[in-house]
């Protein structure tokens, strides 16, 4: 007798320190086709280039305090003084659906939805951390990107030494090298969850 499986999306949580790499491997996943990405509310201002809707939702301090007062983040944060909040509602559908999620979150919201009340949720994630290959890797690819100033290049650094101490919490863990070589390491992650006997269902 033929069988089929069917199974509910998967949650691809991923995180990293500021500058570890973390951005340009969502890009890169996100121009293929293995994914609905989830783009985040933030507070913060657009760099250059960024797209509102494409790369994050840019919102007001009022308009993120009446989403969040309605419920409708399924994790936020407060990081470096500006807020970001992952959307729920579609996140969920797109889940149900049987259609994988890919969010880029700080270490704060990956650990929210490791709590979070919901089991199909918890049932869903597979969340990777994304380490940089040391301290002073991570400084010179903060200077090269530009966008903070040494004084904050300083703070990011205290609060990635930080944060990378959290990658056990992670059931994966990728040591940046190059985008190549994260982005295969990334594949077989997803190779590995998609046939996961748990997460499968006989149609």
């Amino acid at each position: 007798m033929n069988k089929e499986f069917s199974r509910y999306g998967i949650l691809f949580v991923v995180s990293a320190p500021s500058g570890a790499g973390k951005s340009t491997l969502c890009d890169a996943l996100r121009q293929t086709r293995d994914f609905v990405y989830s783009v985040s509310c933030t507070t913060r201002p657009p760099r250059a280039g960024e797209i509102d809707g494409e790369d994050y939702h840019f919102l007001s301090e009022a308009e993120f305090a009446e989403r969040l007062t309605a419920g409708e983040f399924l994790e936020h944060a407060n990081v470096h003084g500006k807020f970001y909040g992952t959307l729920r509602d579609p996140i969920l559908k797109n889940l149900h659906d049987g259609v994988d999620v890919l969010i880029d979150i700080d270490t704060q919201g990956a650990a929210t939805i490791r709590g979070y009340d919901d089991v199909f949720v918890r049932q869903a994630l597979a969340d990777v951390f994304i380490l940089p290959p040391d301290l002073e890797e991570l400084r010179r690819r903060l200077t090269k990107r530009g966008t903070e100033t040494p004084a904050q290049i300083e703070v990011r650094l205290v609060t990635a030494a930080r944060e990378m101490e959290l990658w056990r919490d992670y059931r994966y863990t990728i040591i940046s090298k190059s985008i190549e070589e994260d982005l295969q390491k990334f594949r077989n992650i997803m190779g590995a969850e998609r046939y996961l006997s748990t997460r499968l269902v006989l149609a």
